[in-house]
């Protein structure tokens, strides 16, 4: 497929639909992959559940010793985020802009829309 004759918006559509087909294809992956080990486990007599169970206590960490109390330090106050761009349809749904990006901005992003039109009107605090 020769892609370089493509428009951007049709290369953002393609995108979209493999990003949607690669999530589809690691599900679908996932799912196999679990039953696959869960018949493993059965052929050994034994659950998947077992077996994650075995390996996590063999692999723990011993308990850490107990020391005096000490007096609680009063944390600092966490700024309020302020909600940046809010979800086209829902309202309620928002992004402060910053850290990873919703799938929602990402899939509005991709079809060519800008991120200003996404812009919260008044900023509401979150808690």
């Amino acid at each position: 497929m020769d892609i370089s004759s493509l428009s951007l918006a049709e290369l953002r559509r393609l995108q979209t639909k493999v990003e949607t087909e690669i999530r589809r294809r690691s599900d679908t992956a996932k799912k196999d992959l679990l039953k696959r080990m869960q018949k493993l486990a059965a052929e050994h007599g034994m659950s998947l559940t077992e077996v994650i169970g075995q390996e996590s206590t063999e692999k723990a960490a011993p308990a850490p010793k107990k020391t005096a109390a000490k007096p609680a330090k009063k944390a600092a106050a966490k700024p309020a985020s302020v909600i940046k761009f809010r979800h086209p349809e829902n309202a309620a749904i928002g992004w402060t802009g910053h850290g990873r990006k919703p799938q929602w901005v990402i899939d509005w992003l991709a079809q060519g829309k800008p991120l200003d039109e996404l812009r919260a009107e008044a900023p509401v605090t979150s808690a």
